[in-house]
């Protein structure tokens, strides 16, 4: 059979593997007339998308930077003001609070458990944000607080995946990896799909939650690091390989995988011939975008980042005990997704680990390390919205701040008689919690929906996950209910199968 190509490719393509890889071969095409393109973007309607995915003239963001905070925040100390708390903080917790409901740690009755921090308003909005984030006050009237927020997951990885892929199990793409997929790239020299992490560890769901699952390989998050290494591992030619010779190396491979490419026919060959050429470009775009000093000392001030900064938090086993109010690793993340955007990357998403305060050991209560990590995000985030705004980029990207889920109004002790100093804790809580969205053609300075008095459940505007997908999806020009790609027989989505993911028109500007 080794003599007879054509019957050698008969034997590997069955008849499934036909059915299953025929779209995909325009996707195919469509990588190949990319790969010879300039920075453009490939056609909305090539491969297998709907070609109504992209509705004309529906976009004002161009990109998104997606700043997710892994762990699940207290927005109850951050955003959300509940004065009928305060009054009956330390008191039994309702049974109706509990008669039927599932907790990840809460065990017997626990007590409420009221914010120590206090609440002002701020900017002309009178949005409420609580003193741990006095510099983000400062951007009130551009921010669209979405106070109702609900999921259906209580615990770190499934809502993970549930924010961030539309599915709670693994092997779905991710946000990024949908929008990436839908608008193309704007630079070629950039990978469409950009990820920084913080807080000396990545999520609970490992980098699933950035993966493009069935998706082409090609639309997966890069991660770039800012640890000190090279921002890409193994971008760097090995010692003893000039560009010449690298040059040389990958004209070879891709000859090689063309030739595997027109027998077997598997789209992902194609990709992978793509991601050696843009490994090749990226030797010299990543270094350049990545290099923070190039920034005058009012940018850095803006944002508190620090040029080449190590956090000893970042190769931590335990990062909790590190924790600085101080430490510029996120701030430099944020500046890094500004540059990022203004050269043409669609989707950047930053992850800051260590936001899950059960207040059970050191380094994870909400009386003294949450307010370090308010302290480590508010100026960045803060100095981020701003220099959008000056720069005129933020009408063009959409900024996007949550966790996966919130924290209980009740105190988790576990029945604990006395809780120490340092031990205030919050269980995980999907019925009401707070995000928020800026920039992007979204209403400036909105509050949008509430919890009830107690901060239990969403009882206005009530929003889910699903239109929080759903909105972001249109809010970059894709239609959230027929931007589709056929995988197993079905047409898959975002969104999930079903249309009950709503754009919400009431944010929209």
């Amino acid at each position: 059979m080794e003599d007879h190509p054509a019957l050698w490719r008969a034997h590997a393509v069955t008849r499934r593997h036909f059915f299953g890889r025929m779209g995909l071969g325009f996707g195919a095409i469509a990588l190949s007339a990319l790969e010879e393109s300039s920075a453009a973007p490939p056609p909305t309607g090539s491969g297998p998308r709907s070609t109504a995915a992209k509705p004309a003239g529906s976009s004002r963001a161009k990109a998104v930077i997606y700043l997710h905070m892994a762990g699940a925040p207290s927005t109850l100390d951050l955003f959300e003001h509940k004065p009928e708390l305060v009054k009956v903080n330390g008191q039994k917790c309702p049974d109706s609070f509990l008669a039927g409901k599932r907790f990840a740690f809460l065990r017997g009755v626990p007590r409420m458990l009221a914010s120590p921090f206090a609440y002002r308003q701020h900017g002309q909005s009178g949005q409420w944000i609580s003193e741990l984030l006095p510099r983000l006050g400062s951007v009130a009237d551009e921010l669209c607080v979405l106070r109702g927020m609900t999921t259906d997951q209580f615990n770190h990885a499934p809502a993970q995946l549930f924010v961030q892929t539309g599915n709670a199990r693994l092997g779905y793409p991710s946000m990024g990896s949908w929008v990436t997929y839908g608008l193309g790239s704007a630079n070629r020299d950039l990978p469409g799909f950009v990820v920084l992490c913080s807080g000396g560890k990545v999520p609970d769901a490992g980098k699933s939650v950035w993966g493009s699952g069935f998706l082409p390989g090609m639309y997966q998050g890069i991660q770039c690091r800012t640890d000190g290494g090279d921002p890409v591992l193994f971008l760097s030619d090995p010692k003893g390989v000039d560009r010449g010779l690298r040059r040389k190396t990958l004209d070879a491979l891709r000859d090689l995988n063309a030739r595997t490419e027109a027998v077997v026919g598997d789209p992902e060959t194609r990709t992978r011939i793509s991601q050696y050429e843009l490994a090749f470009r990226m030797q010299v775009s990543v270094p350049d975008v990545m290099d923070l000093s190039k920034e005058p000392q009012h940018i850095l001030d803006l944002y508190g980042a620090r040029p080449g900064h190590v956090s000893a938090a970042e190769s931590a086993d335990d990062p909790r005990q590190l924790y600085r109010g101080d430490d510029p690793t996120f701030a430099n993340n944020c500046l890094l997704a500004r540059r990022l955007v203004e050269k043409g990357v669609r989707f950047v998403q930053l992850y800051d680990w260590g936001w899950d305060h059960h207040g059970i050991s050191a380094g994870e209560s909400i009386d003294e390390t949450l307010p370090i990590k308010a302290r480590y995000v508010d100026r960045a985030i803060a100095g981020l919205i701003a220099d959008l705004k000056q720069r005129g980029m933020l009408e063009s990207t959409l900024v996007v701040w949550g966790g996966e889920f919130g924290r209980t109004p009740m105190l988790q002790d576990n029945g604990n008689a006395d809780v120490r100093k340092g031990y205030f804790g919050r269980d995980h809580h999907p019925h009401g919690f707070t995000m928020w969205m800026a920039g992007g053609g979204i209403k400036r300075g909105m509050s949008y929906g509430a919890t009830d008095e107690m901060g239990y459940y969403a009882v206005e505007n009530k929003t889910t996950v699903r239109d929080l997908q759903s909105t972001l999806l249109h809010a970059v020009g894709l239609d959230p209910y027929r931007f589709h790609y056929p995988y197993q027989g079905l047409d898959q989505r975002l969104i999930g199968p079903t249309d009950e993911g709503r754009i919400l028109r009431d944010v929209l500007a």
